[in-house]
């Protein structure tokens, strides 16, 4: 069973907060938490319940899953390494095709600029198959005048 490393999730959340430039009381209010609890939270002291880290998470704008990896109640998924993220985006139907490649090119594009490198699907992230090259997408995703 795993246990809260509490220290660590509050590490991590003083780190995404000033990240997302916020304040402790911004924050709090966002997540309609106290200042006390938080700072407390942040300190080590408190031990959040899945609630109130979903809560975080979502002022945060971060997966709730992330926080409860932070807190120890969920383990952390090995060897996915972005698999999930282009998963969900080829498979929404709410997007065209154009828009998943897009989409899929600047997620890339974020975790090469971070360190992460490749997801594991190459394929995925080629041009589209409209025709039109990587600049024009760039163009497009701007809602330039090729934006449809």
């Amino acid at each position: 069973m795993a246990s809260l490393n509490v220290g660590n999730l509050g590490e991590f959340l003083r780190e995404q907060r000033r990240t997302a430039q916020l304040s402790l009381r911004q924050l709090a209010d966002a997540a309609g938490v106290s200042n006390p609890y938080l700072s407390q939270i942040e300190r080590g002291l408190r031990k959040p319940s899945a609630e109130i880290l979903q809560q975080l998470a979502k002022a945060l704008r971060i997966s709730a899953e992330t926080l409860y990896v932070q807190a120890g109640i969920l383990d952390e998924r090995q060897g996915l390494d972005g698999v999930e993220v282009q998963t969900a985006i080829l498979t929404d139907p709410a997007l065209n095709e154009r828009q998943k490649q897009v989409l899929l090119q600047i997620y890339e594009s974020f975790r090469k600029e971070n360190g992460l490198g490749s997801g594991g699907k190459e394929t995925a992230v080629s041009g589209p198959e409209d025709g039109h090259g990587a600049d024009s997408l760039e163009t497009e995703a701007d809602g330039g005048p090729h934006a449809t």
